[in-house]
């Protein structure tokens, strides 16, 4: 098996993460990468080092750690309107499809692979993802992007920032989820739910 660059130390680390709920886990106990120094993007090497990530920070560790179990390291990014967007690890097992996540929103995380096709998994987002003034604001799913594409930027390992990845993200076609009628008729985000996903948020 390639080591993909990695150190023996880093590589057993993530070899170790050898299921997704174990690669789910390791991203739910460290903290949520606020930038407080400014915008970054680390690699899988720097979020082992660090130990932070942001979304799509802890979607590439978790692409990482999927590609050592010889899954291809696969990402999905959600668009949104008046908010973020959020990026996944997508996997499949026994022909469905799950997701794994880092996000500051309890509802954004793992999936489990129940889902029969990307819509269906994305759709399971759709009332976990709200805005701080309670607006559903998920609207966009792009096709999955695998990360041998950006293996000349050495993505596992590099030491610098790789922008070239969530640009190339933002550049590429997404489907739209829900019909223009059905977007201008969406109620507000329950205060409970809004309050359940913020539970333990980074401030």
């Amino acid at each position: 098996m390639p080591d993909y660059g990695l150190t023996p130390r880093e590589f057993n680390t993530l070899r170790r993460l050898n299921t997704p709920e174990k690669i789910q886990r390791f991203l739910d106990a460290i903290p949520y990468n606020k930038e407080p120094r400014g915008p970054t993007c680390r690699s899988p090497r720097r979020v082992l080092r660090d130990r932070t990530a942001h979304c799509l920070e802890g979607a590439l560790l978790a692409a990482a750690a999927l590609r050592i179990q010889g899954r291809p390291p696969l990402l999905l990014d959600l668009e949104a309107v008046r908010d973020d967007d959020h990026v996944l690890a997508i996997f499949r097992q026994h022909g469905l499809w799950g997701a794994i996540a880092k996000s500051n929103y309890a509802g954004l995380r793992f999936r489990e692979p129940v889902y029969r096709n990307l819509r269906e998994l994305v759709i399971s987002y759709f009332e976990h993802y709200y805005n701080l003034s309670g607006e559903k604001t998920l609207r966009r799913y792009s096709r999955p992007v695998n990360l041998a594409r950006f293996d000349t930027l050495e993505w596992m390992t590099a030491e610098r920032d790789l922008w070239e990845i969530p640009e190339y993200l933002q550049r590429i076609a997404h489907r739209s989820l829900l019909p223009r009628q059905v977007e201008q008729r969406l109620n507000r985000v329950d205060a409970r739910l809004m309050a359940a996903g913020l539970l333990g948020a980074a401030r």
